[in-house]
């Protein structure tokens, strides 16, 4: 049984090792990347407390695999980011990625007008994804962005 449901402070640590397992896998264990994010280990703390922020994971057989957050991006208004789209090698492929977009889209629909995110041209599995949900290449990132290891940045209107 899959089931998307909201963070809870005991998936922490799951979420945290599914990211970093993730990052590891393609190299990206890099400093610029959301391997060294301070917040990693305590997501459902850092989504819960910011305004206009969330986060989802996905259950597999009660086990979480992934997972996917929206949260206001730097200080430009109207603007959220899609964030730590996620998900362990054994629940891909499964069109899960497809479901933590379709909620975490929703959700930004919402309450923003656009939403950002940034990737790695690497990562085609993604990179194909994200244009499958209407996101536009960009040539360079927002003003404000975090991840400066990152070299494919995309903008989706809502």
């Amino acid at each position: 049984m899959i089931i998307i449901r909201e963070i809870t402070q005991q998936d922490n640590a799951a979420m945290k090792e599914i990211i970093q397992d993730s990052l590891e896998a393609h190299g990206l264990d890099i400093p610029g990347s959301a391997y060294f994010d301070p917040q990693l280990g305590e997501l459902f703390q850092f989504y819960d407390r910011l305004p206009g922020a969330h986060y989802w994971v996905v259950e597999m057989e009660d086990v979480v695999v992934g997972g996917v957050g929206i949260a206001p991006f730097g200080d430009i208004g109207g603007v959220c980011e899609l964030q730590k789209l996620y998900l362990r090698p054994k629940a891909q492929g499964r069109g899960l990625s497809r479901k933590l977009m379709d909620e975490a889209l929703i959700f930004a629909a919402r309450h923003y007008e656009q939403c950002y995110l940034e990737t790695m041209h690497s990562l085609t599995t993604a990179c194909i994804l994200y244009r499958k949900y209407g996101f536009r290449l960009l040539s360079e990132p927002l003003p404000g962005s975090g991840h400066s290891a990152m070299d494919a940045w995309y903008l989706k209107d809502l």
